[in-house]
C-alpha cells in the first residue's frame, strides 16, 4: 500500500526537529565551551573525537538492541520516542553548564555530558532510519520518501544555522551562555513535539520477520556487505569535509570577516546556504534525477563542491571576502552537500537489499546504525581538526582586538583560510575516487536485486 500524506508530513517533521538537535550540537558545542565557558580547543577536541571512539561500539550494539526488539508498537517506534525524551533533556543540560564550574571540572562536566548525548542520540537516530526499507517498498517509493525526509532534514540543519547566533543574543540579552541555554531548551521542546508525531502516526508494513543475530553475526554481516562498507567510508568523508568548514565558519565571521556586527554576516551567509541546501534537496535534486542517473547526480555534487571550495580559497588569496562574493561560492557548496545528503541515504538503503541477497538476511538497524556512527564520527574528527587549528593559529575571544595589528594574527587568519579549504577538497577527492572505484549499486542493479528478492521469498512462502 503506498504511503500516505499524513505519514510523509510525520515522518518529515521528525527530521527536521532530529536534525535542529544535531546540527546545534555539532555546529556549536566545540563554540560554546571553547570560545564562551573557556574550555581549551584541544580538550574540546579531544573529548568530542573520544565520543566517537566510544561510538565505534555503542552505534553497532545498539542496532542489535532495535534488531532484537519486539513489541506491539513494532521494534523502532518504541526506542525512538525514549531516545528521544532522553536526547531532549540531554541537549538542555550540555548547553546550560553551572556557573560554578569551572577548570577541570567543567571539562569533565563537557565531557560526560558529551558521551550520554551521543548515546541517547544514538537510541533514536538508528530506529528512525531503520524505518525506511522496513514500511516503504524499493526503487521510487523509497528513494522518494528518502528525498522527503532528508530534506526536511535539511530544512531542521538550515534553521539551526540560521536563526541559532540570533537567536542566543535576544534570548540573552547579549549574553551568550545565558542565549544558549533558553535557546536548546526551545529546540529540545521541539524535537519532542515533533519526533512524537512520527511515532504516532507511522508503523512498519514489511519488515522481515528474522531470528535476532548475536552482536558476532551483525559484525560479520557488516563486513560481508561490501557495498554498505563503501557507503559509510563515502559519507565519513563527505561529512568530515563538510564539517570543517561550519565549525570553522563561526571564527571565520567573528575574526576574519570582522566587526561588532559580525554576527549578521554570519546569520545572512547561514540563511542563503541553508535555503540553497533545501533548494538543492526538494528542487535540483529532483530535476537532475530526471535527465540523469542518482550516480551520475552523485558525481556532478562532487564537482560542484570541490568547485565552490576552490572558488572560496581563490577569493580569500585575492582578499575579495564581501558576503555577496561568499554567495558565489556558497552557491556550489552548499548545493552539492544538499544533494550528496540524500544520495548517500538512498545509496544506504539500497545496500540493506543487496545484503539481503547476499547474506539472507534484512539488517536495516544495523546497517543503519553505521550511518549513525559515520556522521558523529565525521563530526568528530572535523571538531577535533578545528580544535587544533584554532589551538595553533591562537584564534580565541583575546585576539578580538588586535587581530588587525598583530603579523601574528595574519598567518592565524591563513592558516584558518587553509584548514577551511584545502582539507575539505582532498577529503572530497578522497571519497569520489572510492565511491568510483567501489559502488557498483546502479539503479538497473537495485531492481534487478529487488526482482531476486522476490523470487526467493515466493519459493519460501511455496514450501
Amino acid at each position: 500500500m503506498k504511503l500516505t500524506v499524513k505519514e510523509k508530513i510525520s515522518y518529515g517533521l521528525g527530521a527536521v526537529g532530529k536534525d535542529m538537535v544535531y546540527m546545534l550540537s555539532a555546529t556549536y558545542i566545540l563554540y560554546y565551551y571553547q570560545d564562551i565557558l573557556g574550555v581549551s580547543a584541544i580538550s574540546m577536541g579531544i573529548i568530542l573525537m573520544a565520543a566517537r571512539v566510544f561510538d565505534a561500539f555503542n552505534d553497532p550494539i545498539m542496532g542489535v538492541l532495535v534488531a532484537k526488539t519486539r513489541t506491539k508498537w513494532g521494534k523502532f517506534r518504541p526506542w525512538l520516542l525514549i531516545g528521544t525524551l532522553l536526547n531532549a533533556t540531554v541537549l538542555y543540560i550540555m548547553f546550560a553548564a553551572p556557573p560554578a564550574l569551572n577548570g577541570s571540572g567543567l571539562v569533565a562536566y563537557a565531557a560526560i555530558i558529551y558521551v550520554v548525548w551521543g548515546v541517547t542520540y544514538t537510541m533514536m537516530d538508528i530506529p528512525y532510519w531503520s524505518m525506511i526499507p522496513a514500511f516503504t517498498e524499493g526503487g521510487r517509493e523509497r528513494e522518494g520518501l528518502t528525498t522527503l525526509a532528508r530534506s526536511c532534514a535539511g530544512v531542521g540543519s538550515a534553521l539551526i544555522t540560521v536563526v541559532t547566533v540570533m537567536c542566543v543574543q535576544a534570548l540573552g540579552g547579549g549574553d551568550e551562555r545565558e542565549g544558549f541555554k533558553w535557546f536548546a531548551l526551545i529546540v529540545a521542546v521541539i524535537f519532542v513535539v515533533f519526533i512524537f508525531t512520527t511515532c504516532l502516526n507511522i508503523k512498519e508494513k514489511s519488515t522481515v520477520d528474522v531470528e535476532a543475530p548475536s552482536v558476532s553475526q551483525m559484525f560479520k554481516a557488516l563486513v560481508q556487505n561490501d557495498q554498505t562498507m563503501v557507503v559509510v567510508i563515502s559519507i565519513v568523508l563527505i561529512n568530515c569535509s563538510l564539517y570543517i568548514t561550519s565549525n570553522l565558519l563561526i571564527y571565520f565571521f567573528k575574526y576574519d570577516f570582522g566587526g561588532d556586527k559580525w554576527y549578521n554576516g554570519y546569520t545572512l551567509f547561514n540563511t542563503f546556504g541553508g535555503g540553497i541546501q533545501i533548494l538543492s534537496m526538494m528542487l535540483f535534486y529532483p530535476v537532475l534525477r530526471k535527465f540523469i542517473s542518482s550516480i551520475q547526480v552523485c558525481y556532478v555534487s562532487f564537482v560542484m563542491a570541490i568547485s565552490g571550495y576552490a572558488l572560496l580559497f581563490i577569493f580569500m588569496c585575492l582578499g575579495k571576502t564581501g558576503i555577496f562574493m561568499l554567495f558565489i561560492s556558497a552557491f556550489f557548496v552548499f548545493s552539492a552537500f544538499g544533494m550528496l545528503t540524500v544520495l548517500t541515504t538512498v545509496f544506504l538503503a539500497n545496500t540493506v537489499d543487496y545484503g539481503e541477497l547476499k547474506n539472507d538476511r534484512r539488517d536495516e538497524s544495523v546497517i543503519f546504525s553505521m550511518q549513525t556512527f559515520v556522521v558523529k564520527l565525521a563530526s568528530g574528527v572535523s571538531a577535533l581538526i578545528a580544535s587544533v587549528c584554532l589551538s595553533i593559529c591562537n584564534l580565541s575571544d583575546d585576539t578580538s582586538d588586535t587581530l588587525a595589528t598583530m603579523d601574528v594574527a595574519k598567518s592565524s587568519v591563513f592558516g584558518l583560510r587553509m584548514t577551511m579549504t584545502v582539507l575539505p577538497v582532498i577529503g572530497l577527492l578522497a571519497a569520489a575516487f572510492i565511491f568510483r572505484k567501489k559502488y557498483i549499486l546502479s539503479e538497473h542493479k537495485v531492481e534487478e536485486i529487488a526482482a531476486q528478492i522476490r523470487e526467493k521469498q515466493g519459493q519460501r512462502d511455496s514450501r
